[in-house]
């Protein structure tokens, strides 16, 4: 799971810089394109913090699972109406944030809970 969560945070840093090039030099939307950015590249360290504490609990990783989920959600919806497509799926960019919102509360109840026991 480690080496997952680790990937993902490396395929969002890559896609977050990608997108704030893009943004910058040519995005026919950059508000959105610098959105995605944004949103890539605040929860592409946070997901490698989270790797780093996997080990911990299962809430770390329910946290790191939601945070992956909801990043990818959103930012694939809003970068795809950026480019002038339809989205994924009618509300995906707000469940997306939802869902992030719902992984950060997460990590909040895990600096809450006592490690687990090696």
């Amino acid at each position: 799971m480690n080496s997952i969560i680790m990937s993902l945070a490396g395929v969002f840093g890559l896609l977050g810089v990608a997108t704030a090039a893009y943004s910058a030099h040519g995005s026919a939307d950059a508000r959105l394109t610098s959105a995605v950015a944004l949103i890539l590249l605040a929860h592409a360290p946070a997901l490698i913090a989270l790797a780093g504490h996997l080990s911990r609990s299962r809430i770390v990783a329910v946290a790191a699972i939601l945070m992956a989920l909801g990043a990818g959600l959103f930012s694939c919806d809003v970068m795809l109406r950026a480019v002038g497509q339809s989205g994924l799926f009618p509300y995906a960019a707000p469940l997306g944030g939802s869902t992030l919102m719902v992984a950060w509360f997460t990590v909040i109840i895990a600096g809450f809970l006592r490690p687990r026991s090696s």
